[in-house]
Order: structure tokens, then C-alpha cells, then sequence
């Protein structure tokens, strides 16, 4: 079974529309880079020039933020469901 990866309405155009995506991967890394090998662009989008995600790209996995867990080496089994939800500035 796959992950479901939930894109946020600001990419969508690189998911061609699609709000949901499904892939295979076992940790979140694997998961990303899966998601740019299916829909080119969301690598440089996502993550920053040392590989590293970019600060205002938050990722939650089965509404866990991976930031508390083991960041993008956190481990996925099938069936759960991956949200990548852009940082919201605010004052």
C-alpha cells in the first residue's frame, strides 16, 4: 500500500491540480524525493541548497510534526497520510 501525500494549494499547479498525491517510501526523505521524481519541481521548492527543508515548509505525519519526531528521516508505513503545509506568517 502506498502514503498519501497531501499537497497545499500553493503547489498544486507542480501536482498537475491534484490535492492528493499517492507514493511509496518509507521514511519522509524517501517520500519527497519520490514526489519530485513523479512531479518535478517540489525538490527545489521544498528544500534548500544543503538538502535541508526550507524553514518555512512544515511537514506532518499522521498530524505529528516531523520537526518533533525524527525530522525527514521520520519512518512511514502504508496507509498513513503525509502534509506538507506551508509556514503562515502573521502580525
Amino acid at each position: 500500500m502506498a502514503i498519501t501525500v497531501r499537497i497545499p494549494t500553493q503547489l498544486r499547479s507542480l501536482s498537475g491540480g491534484a490535492a492528493e498525491v499517492s507514493l511509496e517510501g518509507t521514511t519522509v526523505a524517501e517520500l519527497l524525493k519520490a514526489l519530485d521524481a513523479a512531479h518535478p519541481g517540489f525538490g527545489e521548492r521544498l528544500f534548500d541548497g544543503t538538502g535541508s527543508l526550507r524553514r518555512f515548509v512544515n511537514v506532518f505525519v499522521a498530524e505529528e510534526d516531523i520537526r518533533f519526531l525524527d525530522g525527514i528521516e521520520t519512518g512511514v508505513v502504508a496507509g498513513q497520510v503525509v502534509s506538507i503545509v506551508p509556514a503562515v506568517a502573521g502580525g
